[in-house]
């Protein structure tokens, strides 16, 4: 008996997108239904408050493990393990070493490193296991290029459309003096191309200093200034590059607590510090409103007061946000050896071991940790006020699964 399709349609929304992902391979018809601009809008608007699967990502390359905190059985994908242990594929070649160079909207590059030493690079869709062998750059002397201290093959940004990725770019740079060169492999033409872009702040540039990439556009913190780098691989700046310099910049220095950094929530870049003033600790939370050097970039959208937070113990640095609600930050206190979330609209806030059983935390998911205490501990004097001389660094990222079943762009994945 054939079910009518306006039935079928209000039977699969309900299910998570774990489910929706077999239910493609249950014929033709349901593959095409599931498919359509239809069903995907339908399914994103009619689940627009559920939870998604995301984590939090180290990014010391070869240090522990890639994810230190993993958030799985969200409603979204409905998925019963942390979606870093979805990271695998099988090479056509043995291989010795994997490494993940960046996660941006589901998708993930990687570089496998074969028994003689020689590196292969792929970007893939964990979720479908989509995986695609991106071709080495037909440019003279890369192995050289590769070999350079100041070299770094950590780029990956998407274009989306109606919450899908239609487009990515793997991003490759190598610094000079007061320029930076870039290695653009685009999944729209399948080629590699060259781009020489101006930047004065390049002197401490090197292989380590990773990115965050968000709408298309990458984001680097500057070693020389307290100030964003920010390029536009989708929109322009041919010109160079957009240095955004910090909230407070030499007028807040002797009341912040923390180095500077940033993270990202609900689709935007933010800064968040604390601040002590007549013995009063507040948080500062501002958000990244215009790609421009001055005061208007910034805007305070959080101040609160962190008396409540004072119960766990003053021994905490700053870890990320919640990419998707912005009213949750994320610290970790060291003398406890756990995370603590924190609500900035109720300033509540839980307390999250490593060696807990049961850990569902303020949006639903369960929390998993992976060697997340040995990692803390190995960066912790980073944040340190007698430290924050030296060179800046991103610590973490995350990784944060899609809000639909989109497929690997450009050519046919394997």
């Amino acid at each position: 008996m054939e079910i009518p399709e306006v039935t079928l349609v209000n039977v699969l929304v309900r299910f998570p997108l774990k489910s929706i992902a077999r239910f493609r391979t249950v014929s033709k018809e349901w593959k095409l239904l599931i498919d359509s601009d239809f069903f995907r809008d339908l399914y994103i608007s009619l689940n627009s408050s559920s939870s998604i699967s995301w984590s939090i990502i180290q990014t010391k390359p070869q240090k522990l493990t890639l994810e230190i905190v993993g958030h799985h059985g969200c409603e979204r994908w409905g998925l019963s393990r942390s979606p870093g242990s979805l990271v695998s594929f099988f090479a056509e070649t043995p291989i010795n070493k994997l490494n993940v160079l960046a996660c941006t909207d589901g998708l993930v590059s990687v570089c496998a490193e074969t028994s003689d030493g020689s590196p292969m690079y792929y970007i893939g869709n964990p979720l479908l296991q989509e995986w695609f062998r991106i071709p080495q750059p037909p440019f003279r002397n890369f192995e050289r290029f590769r070999k350079h201290e100041r070299f770094s093959d950590s780029g990956l940004v998407t274009k989306m459309k109606n919450g899908v990725v239609v487009s990515y770019k793997i991003v490759w740079l190598l610094t000079h003096p007061a320029k930076v060169e870039f290695m653009i492999y685009s999944s729209d033409t399948g080629t590699w191309d060259r781009r020489n872009v101006t930047c004065v702040h390049t002197a401490l540039w090197t292989s380590r200093d990773k990115s965050i990439a968000l709408n298309g556009i990458l984001h680097w913190l500057s070693n020389l200034t307290s100030s964003i780098i920010a390029y536009d691989f989708y929109g322009g700046h041919d010109d160079g590059f957009c240095i955004i310099h910090f909230p407070g910049v030499g007028k807040d220095d002797e009341l912040r607590r923390f180095r500077r950094t940033f993270t990202t929530s609900e689709g935007s870049i933010v800064y968040f510090n604390e601040f002590l003033e007549n013995v009063n600790r507040t948080l500062r939370v501002w958000r990244l409103v215009k790609y421009t050097d001055g005061p208007e970039a910034w805007q305070l959208f959080r101040e609160v007061s962190l008396v409540s937070l004072m119960e766990s113990g003053i021994n905490y640095f700053p870890v990320v946000m919640h990419p998707l609600n912005s009213e949750i930050i994320y610290f970790w206190n060291r003398n406890k050896k756990g995370l603590i979330l924190f609500n900035l609209r109720t300033q509540v806030f839980s307390l999250h071991k490593e060696t807990e059983d049961v850990r569902k935390c303020m949006d639903g998911c369960v929390l998993s940790f992976n060697r997340c205490s040995e990692y803390m501990e190995s960066i912790y004097t980073y944040f340190l006020s007698s430290f924050q001389n030296g060179p800046n660094h991103l610590l973490f990222s995350q990784y944060v699964f899609p809000r639909w079943l989109h497929h690997l762009p450009g050519p046919n994945p394997t």
